[in-house]
């Protein structure tokens, strides 16, 4: 067996993995525990947009239970997460469904205030939109940053403003970085969210996204499969007119390539998507998460790669 070159790793992982990255800072195994808050979306509600992303199964994360509490839903994530990890947990309370920084500061003080009050909750991750960062936002997850560890996830998917049309984002390349580098100067730990496979993107166009979050230095990336989830505009799209998925085969391909051009410091938060298997249409290996994983871990040790193997620095 090949040694393995890669610095950050505990388990032969070839690729600097969240479960690392915590363990490093916290010492323990850490879970997430998803919210749903009733945020919706600019390119939901009219004023940018309707009908939101082509993909978006109304704001993601079907663990979430609405119309509850933050501190009724962290109770029920408490039960979900303890029957499979045992009792002695502790999770980041994961701010998920929707763009969950459209709103106002005060509405959005009170529920993170609820959150790092549970007693499980060691962090705040927070989703949202690079357009949705206003400067009083801004100041408010400077001070919870202060308090405890907050993330920040930004749906980038792409830094094509063609392929973000044709998803119906409504938010230009231009627009996220914005808000990127507010976040970035602000000093708050960010992670960045791409799909690959999306329509009408070849593989050199996904490359080139990765490329971009090199330069742009995050602290963290999501990498994931497009997934045509039933009752969606992409749903419809795919029942009507010819979408080109990536087989398995290809999309390992592409993220070993990808690995290869992002730094090691960058944490993967996510190499793969594991979305609702009642609702998924297409790709159906994306369901078997294990098996897509090993076959990025065997790929990686075939080539005898890693990632950033050919991340050259700008400095």
């Amino acid at each position: 067996m090949k040694l393995n070159p890669f610095p950050f790793s505990l388990d032969n992982k070839r690729y600097h993995t969240l479960n690392y990255y915590n363990k490093n800072k916290f010492g323990i195994k850490v879970h997430k525990a998803v919210l749903e808050c009733g945020f919706t979306c600019p390119n939901i509600d009219g004023s940018k947009g309707v009908g939101g992303c082509i993909f978006c199964d109304g704001g993601s994360g079907y663990f979430t239970v609405p119309n509850l509490t933050v501190t009724e839903q962290l109770k029920k994530e408490y039960e979900r997460l303890s029957k499979k990890f045992g009792n002695d947990i502790k999770f980041i309370a994961y701010f998920q469904a929707n763009t969950n920084t459209y709103t106002s500061a005060d509405r959005l003080e009170k529920l993170l205030d609820e959150a790092i009050s549970f007693p499980n909750t060691i962090g705040i991750s927070i989703g949202t939109r690079g357009d949705c960062l206003p400067d009083d936002i801004i100041e408010l997850l400077k001070q919870v940053n202060k308090h405890t560890s907050l993330t920040v996830e930004l749906g980038m998917q792409t830094m094509h403003d063609s392929t973000l049309s044709v998803i119906n984002r409504c938010c230009s390349h231009a627009e996220f970085l914005e808000g990127f580098y507010k976040l970035k100067n602000a000093g708050i730990r960010t992670c960045l969210h791409l799909i690959n496979g999306l329509p009408n993107e070849s593989t050199e166009m996904m490359l080139q996204s990765a490329n971009e979050v090199a330069r742009m230095s995050p602290d963290a990336v999501k990498l994931q499969m497009l997934h045509i989830i039933k009752g969606t505009k992409l749903h419809e799209i795919y029942q009507n007119t010819d979408i080109k998925l990536l087989s398995r085969e290809e999309y390992i391909d592409i993220i070993v390539k990808q690995l290869e051009l992002l730094p090691a410091e960058i944490v993967i938060e996510r190499i793969t998507g594991d979305g609702d298997k009642s609702k998924l249409i297409a790709p159906l290996w994306s369901s078997n998460k294990k098996a897509v994983i090993n076959g990025i871990d065997k790929r990686l040790v075939e080539l005898d790669t890693y990632q950033g193997r050919l991340y050259c620095s700008p400095n």
